[in-house]
């Protein structure tokens, strides 16, 4: 039998598996790009976000906390990047942050109705007390917390809409085999958000939901996105009228949105419906990322109210779930397939690296570092000034060859190169190449700035 092809080389293997038949199988997948010329690495294999994780060394996993990610420096810089814009985002949209518990006594969690309907997705524990045995439940998710800081203080109509943040980590007790890298994992963050509003406030909320999520997903080019209106499942609580009329607002928002959506008949929270917004990964397999939930249960269950015109305490208000990221991992995820791991300047790990080309340079070097970064270096202990933009800067003084650290900064994805020698140390220059181009000779403000221009810009 004829090879399809005359040499293994126009093959690029991505990852092997075991299968156990009658025989132990080694499966290889692969891409293959027949055009391109012999031995030349074409660019065009695409990886998915756990090898670029690994090479780039993002995250791990240990077994001895399945499910629970371990974000390495380089990954920590994307995960502070993302909170720090998102945290923007949301000063625009009036949102302030809070801070909650992650665990709670078993009550709070059958006042709520997750202890009767979400149990077998919490983690249950046990307090040390042998007399009374407490149940306490970790949290997988942030509204009955909410509802407890709604309810500390006396509301009026005018206080509302009340919108609370909150990024504090969640935990949901997923099968292990349905476990993958930063997309389905049991120890997790949210871009987590709840507003207490009036009734006649709930359309104006609902679009600027869609609002934010739409200008988000633009800074990050997400090309397309999917809305599904999620209805009532099988399992609920409350009364089905007031499903129909939280249904009924969300498909108005959604009609009067002008985007495309679809129903999805059953697949509501146990609470109340939701809008829920489908991206996709480089493979085509879509994520839930974000969401916006229309909620008259919990207000309910927890006796939240507000002091209406007529001057009563009779008025509840409607919670409006929503998220962005959604799970900021998972978000994480997407992302990295999607640019391949050659991040924007303003959110890379590794944003620049000079490059000393003798030891006597290596001294220069540095001070180029420190001026870039906008990080006192050494020894110095300067206070930073609190509003200071600074940037990831790593000097590359190593023995090895010029030539040798010029590629492994290019294969570790560094967005900016810096090659500094004698001209540039007589001059107070760097010569500055991107990731690919030719070099460009630049003052070292001027790069400074090129680099405070580009990530105000996103790029």
């Amino acid at each position: 039998m004829r090879p399809l092809l005359l040499r293994s080389a126009k093959f690029a293997c991505l990852g092997f598996q075991s299968r156990q038949w009658r025989l132990s199988t080694r499966l290889c997948s692969s891409l293959s790009n027949p055009s391109a010329a012999d031995g030349e690495d074409t660019g065009d294999v695409f990886l998915d976000h756990r090898q670029i994780g690994a090479q780039q060394e993002l995250y791990m996993i240990s077994p001895l906390t399945p499910g629970s990610v371990f974000l390495l420096p380089h990954g920590t810089r994307i995960y502070n990047r993302l909170l720090t814009f998102m945290r923007a985002q949301l000063k625009v949209f009036g949102f302030e942050e809070v801070v909650s518990p992650i665990i709670y006594r078993r009550s709070l969690w059958e006042t709520s109705g997750h202890w009767e309907k979400y149990k077998e997705d919490m983690f249950e524990v046990g307090g040390r007390n042998e007399e009374t045995k407490e149940e306490y439940g970790l949290k997988p998710m942030n509204c009955p917390g909410h509802c407890l800081i709604y309810g500390v203080a006396e509301r009026s109509y005018r206080d509302l809409p009340i919108r609370y943040a909150d990024f504090s980590p969640l935990h949901r007790n997923e099968a292990s085999g349905a476990l993958t890298g930063l997309t389905r994992v049991r120890r997790f963050h949210q871009d987590d958000g709840h507003i207490f509003c009036r009734p006649d406030q709930v359309q104006a909320e609902i679009k600027a939901s869609l609002k934010l999520v739409d200008n988000v997903y633009k800074v990050f080019k997400i090309p397309s996105y999917r809305l599904l209106l999620s209805t009532r499942p099988e399992q609920y609580i409350g009364k089905v009228e007031e499903w129909d009329k939280a249904e009924s607002d969300l498909r108005d928002a959604l009609e009067e949105s002008g985007q495309d959506w679809q129903i999805n008949d059953g697949d509501g929270a146990f609470y109340g419906p939701k809008i829920d917004i489908l991206i996709k990964d480089s493979n085509g397999k879509e994520h839930q990322a974000a969401t916006i939930q229309l909620d008259f249960q919990l207000p309910q269950r927890f006796e939240l109210a507000y002091r209406g015109e007529d001057d009563t305490l009779d008025h509840r208000p409607v919670m409006v779930h929503r998220a962005v990221f959604g799970s900021v991992e998972r978000f994480m995820a997407v992302i990295i397939e999607q640019l391949q791991g050659r991040w924007p300047l303003w959110i890379s790990p590794r944003q620049a690296v000079i490059v000393p080309i003798a030891d006597r340079h290596v001294e220069y070097a540095r001070k180029v570092q420190e001026e870039l970064s906008g990080v006192p270096g050494g020894d110095k202990g300067d206070l930073l000034d609190f509003n200071a933009s600074t940037f990831y800067v790593d000097v590359d003084e190593r023995s090895s060859t010029l030539g040798h650290r010029l590629r492994e900064a290019i294969k570790k994805g560094y967005n900016y190169i810096g090659v500094v020698g004698d001209k540039e140390m007589s001059d107070g220059t760097v010569a500055l190449r991107q990731r690919t181009g030719k070099p460009t000779v630049m003052k070292i403000e001027d790069v400074r700035q090129k680099f405070i221009d580009s990530a105000a810009r996103y790029e």
